[in-house]
């Protein structure tokens, strides 16, 4: 039978079973009269299971199915950043208010016209990779038109500096038209030179990641937490003030309300790198949690493959997942109504292989063109009722360079960004501490390690404190509990709503926690020459506490005043005990 002669004959939610349809694995289909897409996954004969992207209400046997004969693609162009769109990169602006069967349509071939400015002459030898021209976008980010992978040879043709559409042939590499578009397989990485050491920080912004936890440009980084322990708004933070040069937002089954306030807040927020607004290198995926399931399973692929398209110009890309649980929980239920096998709490048995592909598709690379570019790879955990063990948590902790586990208790007792410290982990510290090194801060690793331990040493004297007191301790201890408080509250709490705090450079982190450190010394030298540990514990260390939010965000140098301060206060509180 030919693909003329497809027709559905089952319907049971997202899953329609086609028959007669002359089509492979992951091919796509378009079903029924709206023209539904649709990706095959599986072919029993003439039977071929697909898994619809849309809402199959009004769909019934004997509809008619397309086979396209291609796979799942994700349309890429220079319309991107700024834009929101779904889990298959269809634009959601003029959207109706509830997304029915063919109310979303792929990117236009035929939009706007842009300046094209070329970059090369016709007889030019061109490699895969290679920038052909640029086109403008009215945005801080260039968009470099490339060289397809696998299209290599001779320039011929090469349009004069002006104004072109989406499908305008913008030069001809070995008889190959090129556009300013192109459209990349979501499922299929895209190919790179080689894989280089990832040991450059992304700098984020939040001290505790920043200072205790870092992660490199092409690395990757889980966020486990249970409900309310704030890992969307950590999400949010990163996506504002990390130094990438562009930001993929895929919100991937959560609240619409959550989605809205992500758009609204980065469509109104100013770029600290760039002066406009921080949207224009932003790009936004939408598939909340009442939108089709299998979307919100492919969202997380075409999210990646964005930045791997921005990689590929020689851009540092960012990958925000949020979260990767109600991804997992689309597979669950898909493999539940295809009657797969389940395995640990209903999950399939390939859920760790999925997650691998997934955050494997991070890196720091060279690139076909012999630049270089990153794709980071930050995704959000959801456990229910917060239990770090069940499958998804578990299996995403093998496969990634760092995690920032969100504590409820620190959480609920308002101390944010709730990141444990004695629960997070980072692989990168060996290789960013030596690129710290090399930028004239050796002491990095050394803060980090001390601040570490102090901390640790703090909790396990806390646990002891509730059983004999606090003046129960030896002094030394109590110093030790002191420096503790002075590290959390100091230190790794972070107010997202005060403007010198919202975010922080590496200069004034190290400062602050030098400072913490330095005063924590003269603690413990006092107390050791014979000063009572209640008149230290008695001084106002509220200058030191505050100065995170006195001092600017970049200003290393307000907090030398509050240190001194507090250094004159311990003592003159030691010689009145003299």
């Amino acid at each position: 039978m030919t693909a003329r002669g497809a027709r559905i004959t089952r319907v049971s939610g997202p899953l329609v079973q086609v028959d007669g349809a002359d089509a492979a694995m992951h091919d796509v289909l378009e079903l029924g009269p709206h023209r539904s897409p649709g990706e095959v996954v599986a072919v029993r004969g003439a039977h071929v299971t697909v898994q619809a992207y849309e809402y199959t209400g009004g769909l019934r046997p004997g509809d008619t199915a397309v086979p396209l004969g291609r796979p799942l693609a994700a349309p890429l162009g220079p319309w991107l950043l700024g834009g929101l769109f779904d889990g298959l990169l269809r634009p959601l602006a003029g959207a109706p208010v509830w997304l029915a069967a063919g109310s979303l349509t792929a990117a236009p071939a035929h939009g706007p016209a842009r300046r094209f400015t070329p970059r090369v002459a016709p007889g030019d030898t061109a490699a895969p990779g290679g920038v052909l021209g640029t086109v403008a976008t009215g945005g801080p980010i260039a968009f470099r038109v490339l060289v397809p992978p696998h299209v290599s040879g001779r320039v011929g043709r090469v349009a004069a500096p002006g104004e072109y559409g989406p499908g305008d042939t913008l030069a001809t590499v070995g008889a190959v038209p090129v556009t300013m578009t192109a459209s990349w397989p979501v499922r299929t990485p895209r190919p790179y030179e080689a894989r280089r050491t990832a040991d450059a920080p992304l700098l984020t912004g939040q001290r505790v990641v920043d200072a205790f936890f870092p992660i490199a440009k092409g690395g990757t980084a889980a966020v486990p937490g249970g409900f309310g322990t704030g890992k969307t708004l950590l999400l949010q933070q990163i996506a504002k003030w990390c130094d990438a040069d562009v930001i993929v937002y895929v919100g991937c089954g959560e609240r619409g309300n959550e989605m809205a306030d992500v758009v609204a807040e980065l469509s109104t927020l100013d770029d600290p790198r760039t002066g406009g607004r921080l949207l224009e290198r932003t790009v936004v995926l939408a598939n909340t949690s009442n939108m089709p399931m299998m979307a919100r399973e492919a969202s997380i692929y075409t999210g990646v493959t964005v930045a791997e398209f921005y990689r590929d110009m020689g851009y540092d890309v960012v990958v925000i997942a949020d979260s990767t649980s109600r991804w997992a929980e689309a597979l669950r239920e898909f493999a539940s109504r295809s009657a797969t096998p389940p395995a640990e709490e209903g999950y399939p048995a390939d859920l760790a292989s999925a997650l691998a592909a997934f955050y494997e598709r991070a890196g720091a690379v060279r690139t076909l063109g012999g630049g270089h570019g990153s794709v980071t790879i930050v995704g959000a955990v959801s456990p229910p009722g917060g239990d770090l063990t069940e499958p998804v948590t578990a299996n995403t902790e093998r496969f990634v360079r760092c995690r920032w586990t969100l504590d409820r208790d620190l959480a609920y007792a308002r101390h944010y960004p709730a990141v444990s410290w004695s629960a997070s982990f980072s692989r990168d510290t060996g290789l960013i501490g030596a690129d710290y090194a090399r930028r004239a801060d050796p002491g990095w690793a050394a803060r980090r390690a001390r601040a570490l331990d102090v901390l640790a040493d703090a909790d396990r004297i806390a646990a002891l404190a509730d059983l004999v007191g606090t003046s129960g301790l030896p002094a030394h201890e109590r110093m030790t509990l002191l420096t503790g408080r002075l590290l959390r509250d100091g230190v790794l709490q972070q107010n997202a709503l005060v403007v010198n705090d919202a975010s922080c450079t590496t200069a004034k982190s190290a400062a602050l926690l030098e400072a913490v450190l330095t005063v924590s010394d003269r603690c413990h030298a006092l107390v050791e020459a014979g000063a009572a540990p209640a008149c230290i514990e008695a001084v106002d260390f509220g200058p030191l506490l505050r100065a995170r939010e006195t001092a600017g965000p970049g200003d290393a140098h307000g907090v030398a005043g509050p240190r001194d301060a507090v250094l004159a206060g311990l003592d003159a509180a030691a010689g009145r005990t003299a």
